[in-house]
């Protein structure tokens, strides 16, 4: 695969992926089931693997959870954040898992590495608070770092104790899921039936829509249950392994998996998850896989964390669920970017237990690839919260007319085009497309933007259209309409203030959030947090793209030590700030908005705000080990030594690194006096 359409599907992945996860986790209305979604992250995994340096910041590798919803539940900050897992899809896949553990441990080949394995769970995560054995609160998952407070609601369900027994640590946060058994989820939608109400797709999604109510009698109603995987913040722990801790909280109350085991290796690994499969038909409740964990503690301490998961543990899905329907019409979308995207629409077909209506087909090279014509029979494949992806045309060789891919925007009519080394084509209307405005403000005020509640896409289009809005800056000087507004239909004193309110509250917001939310190509939540936290302020990160668009390399060079910032990050940021409008956009929103300094929560230490470099032979841990511990403690672990950087840490057989570090005057230290750093931090 050439490297631009690596990069171009690295994209158009991103994005669907992020529009089902939305479907899926904050409406609780997916169009595909776990196995489409699935084949769509492997896919991903796959081409980040062959092009490392084309990771996106929007990456699904790096993004954990959802965005919460706008329903009325208060949110709730999680004191540690709650993670999602990798997944493997085949055994060798799970191998590399336990391989790779040792690799960053330094296992020797004969030590033992025993893992716990349990059935995956599809149900809402959420997490239960205890402190001296009482719970206080119970939250969603939400984004991993703000979920939504559904303490009233988590009372109603019998398998989650007020108050645990035994003796237990003064704070313990259980986390698991909420689910929906096979039995009563039947009953339930019998129930909706008989009344004329909504059915619910699949169980999860029911567990979804009970838990995450506003009146807490609703909840109540539904048959909820709990099981517990894990657990959060705590005082202290009541064992030493991954088994032990959950083995004291089965005898404190709270449900477990009754098919958690302790695996000595990757062999008993695999029989397990085998086993888990032949039986899932006759489970209780709906699963998608089996999960391992490493069971020894102080090793899960070690391996830590990457972007969106632990290190130490993985999730081995079942495989994928299909179904055959016919294409009845295709039409063309376009998106923020001016990137025109056809979408079939379908016969309505069940697959996995979702009614699935619609599927992307990318770009015009995929409708020729998979000659999908109005009228085909195609297979889908379903995974999860992405949308469905065609798989077979099974109507290929039969006589019909091709699909024609426009060359003019269905929007505005300007000519639509695929720039060289792309695959997508795209709208040369820019702002002058009305779909692009739109969309770029809709972006603005999403939820994983600067999540302003009430400015949807019908009042958008609606002030839009009134002349009203026509940049993000717009957005914050609607409250000089209030008049207009009132008087327009639909709105009221009330809506209008909570909407003009909720405007206000984002006069301050986050810069990552900002950042994001400006919609530059390339740049993704977890890339605007990547950069945010190396330059600290948005002005800085202006500058430093500014240069290296002009030919900085120092600057650029400054760019690229950023994990997962590679040359199409820097291109787009420099393209982005070189484009006159774009900087008179970006002048306009900060005469409106004022974002603090980005603050990344770091322990305390005396390597805080400074660049390491590792070199040589590490003795006590592996390289990715050094360099997970430097970003704890507020350190920027660099490939290379340079000028600007501030330590080197040099273990046996240090070679060149050593000697310009020397060179440059340097400070070098050993690896027991980088872990006399890492033990006295805060």
């Amino acid at each position: 695969m050439p490297e631009a359409e690596a990069a171009n599907e690295l994209m158009r992945l991103a994005r669907q992926i992020a529009h089902h996860d939305h479907l899926y986790h904050t409406l609780d209305t997916p169009e595909i089931d776990d196995a489409a979604y699935d084949a769509l992250i492997r896919r991903n995994a796959e081409i980040e693997a062959a092009f490392p340096h084309l990771v996106r910041a929007d990456s699904p590798s790096r993004k954990v959870g959802h965005d919460i919803s706008g329903t009325p539940l208060a949110k709730v900050r999680h004191d540690v954040r709650m993670m999602s897992l990798d997944n493997a899809f085949t055994d060798e896949e799970v191998a590399e898992f336990a391989a790779r553990v040792r690799r960053f441990l330094a296992l020797p080949a004969e030590a033992e590495l025993v893992m716990t394995a349990e059935d995956k769970i599809d149900g809402l995560s959420c997490s239960l608070r205890y402190e001296s054995g009482r719970l206080v609160r119970a939250a969603t998952r939400g984004d991993g770092q703000v979920g939504e407070d559904v303490t009233a609601n988590v009372a109603h369900i019998a398998d989650i104790p007020q108050v645990l027994a035994g003796a237990v640590p003064d704070l313990f946060e259980i986390r698991g899921e909420v689910y929906m058994s096979k039995a009563d989820f039947a009953a339930l939608n019998a129930a909706q039936a008989e009344r004329g109400d909504k059915l619910f797709a699949n169980p999860r999604n029911a567990a979804a829509g009970s838990l995450r109510q506003k009146d807490a009698s609703v909840t109540a109603s539904r048959p909820l249950r709990f099981l517990a995987h894990g657990w959060g913040a705590h005082s202290g722990l009541p064992a030493d392994s991954q088994f032990g801790v959950m083995q004291a909280i089965a005898g404190w109350g709270v449900p477990v998996s009754p098919l958690l085991v302790r695996c000595a290796d990757v062999a008993a690994m695999i029989a397990h998850y085998r086993a888990i499969q032949a039986g899932r038909p006759d489970l209780a409740y709906d699963i998608d896989g089996v999960v391992y964990k490493v069971d020894r503690l102080d090793w899960q301490d070690r391996l830590g964390f990457v972007a969106k998961s632990p290190r130490w543990g993985m999730a081995h899905k079942f495989p994928a669920e299909r179904a055959a329907t016919v294409i009845e019409a295709i039409d063309v979308q376009v998106g923020r970017t001016g990137k025109l995207t056809p979408v079939g629409r379908l016969a309505p077909v069940l697959v996995g237990g979702v009614t699935v209506t619609n599927v992307t087909l990318h770009n015009r090279d995929e409708i020729g690839r998979l000659g999908v014509r109005v009228g085909d029979r195609v297979v889908l494949q379903r995974a999860g919260d992405v949308i469905p992806q065609i798989v077979d045309n099974l109507t290929r060789d039969e006589p019909r007319d091709a699909f024609v891919f426009p060359d003019h925007c269905p929007e505005c009519g300007s000519e639509a085009v695929a720039e060289e080394g792309e695959v997508d084509v795209r709208c040369t209307g820019g702002l002058i497309c009305p779909a692009q405005r739109t969309e770029r403000l809709r972006h603005f005020v999403s939820r994983p933007a600067l999540d302003i509640e009430g400015l949807g896409e019908k009042t958008i289009a609606e002030f839009f259209a009134a002349g009203w809005l026509e940049s993000p800056a717009d957005i914050f000087r609607l409250k000089a309409r209030r008049a207009e507004i009132i008087g327009r239909e639909g709105w009221k004193d009330k809506s209008v203030d909570n909407l003009l309110t909720a405007i206000e509250a984002c006069r301050a917001p986050d810069a990552a959030r900002l950042l994001f939310a400006l919609g530059i190509r390339h740049v993704g939540q977890v890339t605007a947090r990547d950069l945010l936290k190396r330059f600290v302020t948005l002005p800085a990160l202006r500058d430093v793209a500014a240069r290296a668009h002009g030919g900085d390399e120092d600057a650029r060079a400054d760019l690229l030590a950023i994990d997962g910032v590679g040359p199409v990050v820097v291109e787009a940021l420099g393209e982005f700030f070189h484009e006159p409008h774009n900087l008179a956009v970006w002048d306009d929103l900060l005469g409106e908005v004022a974002p603090p300094d980005y603050i990344v929560e770091t322990r305390a230490s005396a390597v805080a705000g400074k660049t390491v470099v590792f070199t040589g032979k590490l003795e006590t841990m592996s390289r990715d080990e050094a360099k997970a511990q430097a970003e704890a403690l507020g350190a920027r672990a660099a490939g290379s030594v340079s000028a600007k950087t501030d330590l080197v840490v040099a273990g046996p057989g240090a070679g060149s690194k050593l000697k310009q570090a020397a060179a440059l005057g340097i400070e070098v230290i050993d690896e027991a006096q980088w872990a006399d750093i890492v033990r006295n931090a805060g």
